[in-house]
C-alpha cells in the first residue's frame, strides 16, 4: 500500500519440507507473490529418490488450496516431476509458486567448475557452456532497478557479478553502497562484456584478444583431466588485469568519500548496535 503500483514485487524461496496452508496464507496477505521450493534434487537431506516427488505431492495440495497457480523455469525435465507447460498467464500479478533443485535436469546441468566440483574433478562444463550468460551468472548484473538484474553478496559484504564468484570482488557493502559501486564501474569495457553475457571480450582493451583468453581458459581439475571453462579464463584475466583494477577503483571511490559528519557518525553508531 505504501508504493502502490511501484511496490517490489516479494518472492520467497524455501526447501518446502515444513511447509503449511497458514504459511501459505500468511505470506499472501504480506504480498508475497511467489513462492519458490527449492529442493527438488538428490542432495538436499530426506529429498533422496522418490521422497521429492512425495513432498512436490504435498506442496501442491497446499498451493491448490490456498489458490497458488503453479508455473515453470522451462526447460527439458524428468517426466516424474510432472511439471506444467509454459504459457502466458491470465493474470501476471497473482500469487504463483514453482519447483527447482540442484539436479542435471531441472538447474545445475553439466555442475559449474568451481569448490569441490572442480577440485573433484566432477565439473563436466566445457567451453561452450557459457555460464556468464545465463541468470544468475554475470547477465545484466550492472543494471541495477531492472528486472533480471542480479549480484552476489557474501556474509563479509564482498559482491560480485555472478554467483559462481568471481577472483576478486567488486567492492564491499560494509564500505559502500552497492549502486555506487555497480554505477562506478559501468563504464569499464571488462564489466560491460561480463553485463553482456560475452566474457571472452573482456579483455580486448587490455591486451588480451579473444583467442587469448579462450587460451587462458583451460586448466586441470583434481583429478587431473584438463578442462575448457570461460569461468577459467575469467579466473585468468582477473588474476592478471582485472583484479588489480578493481582493487584501484574501490580505493579511489572510498578516498573520494566526503568525510562523515558528527550526525552521520553517530547515525552509524546507533545502526550498529
Amino acid at each position: 500500500a505504501r508504493y502502490g503500483a511501484r511496490a517490489p514485487r516479494l518472492g520467497v524461496q524455501t526447501t518446502g519440507d515444513v511447509l503449511t496452508l497458514d504459511h501459505v496464507r500468511e505470506m499472501i496477505a504480506r504480498g508475497v507473490r511467489t513462492i519458490s521450493i527449492a529442493s527438488v534434487d538428490d542432495f538436499h537431506a530426506g529429498m533422496e529418490g522418490d521422497r521429492k516427488f512425495r513432498l512436490m505431492e504435498k506442496v501442491r495440495r497446499i498451493m491448490r488450496e490456498a489458490g497458488v497457480e503453479e508455473v515453470t523455469l522451462g526447460g527439458k525435465f524428468d517426466k516424474r516431476l510432472n511439471l506444467p507447460a509454459t504459457k502466458e498467464r491470465a493474470d501476471p500479478d497473482a500469487p504463483c509458486f514453482l519447483f527447482f533443485g540442484a539436479q542435471p535436469d531441472l538447474w545445475i546441468g553439466e555442475l559449474w567448475p568451481r569448490g569441490r566440483a572442480f577440485a573433484n574433478g566432477l565439473s563436466k562444463a566445457t567451453y561452450a557452456d557459457n555460464f556468464c550468460a545465463r541468470w544468475s551468472g554475470g547477465k545484466n548484473f550492472l543494471d541495477h532497478g531492472e528486472a533480471g538484474s542480479e549480484v552476489a553478496i557474501e556474509p563479509d559484504g564482498s559482491v560480485y557479478p555472478c554467483c559462481l564468484k568471481t577472483k576478486a570482488p567488486l567492492g564491499n557493502l560494509t564500505e559502500e553502497r552497492l549502486t555506487d559501486i555497480l554505477d562506478d564501474l559501468r563504464g569499464e569495457p571488462a564489466m560491460q562484456a561480463i553485463n553482456a553475457g560475452d566474457p571472452e571480450a573482456m579483455g580486448i582493451t587490455h591486451g588480451w584478444t579473444r583467442g587469448d583468453f579462450e587460451r587462458r581458459a583451460e586448466a586441470a581439475d583434481g583429478a587431473g583431466v584438463m578442462r575448457k571453462n570461460v569461468c577459467l579464463g575469467c579466473d585468468a584475466f582477473f588474476e592478471e588485469k582485472l583484479g588489480a583494477l578493481l582493487r584501484a577503483r574501490r580505493a579511489a571511490r572510498l578516498e573520494a568519500r566526503p568525510p562523515a559528519g558528527p550526525s552521520q557518525g553517530k547515525e552509524r553508531r546507533t545502526s550498529a548496535t
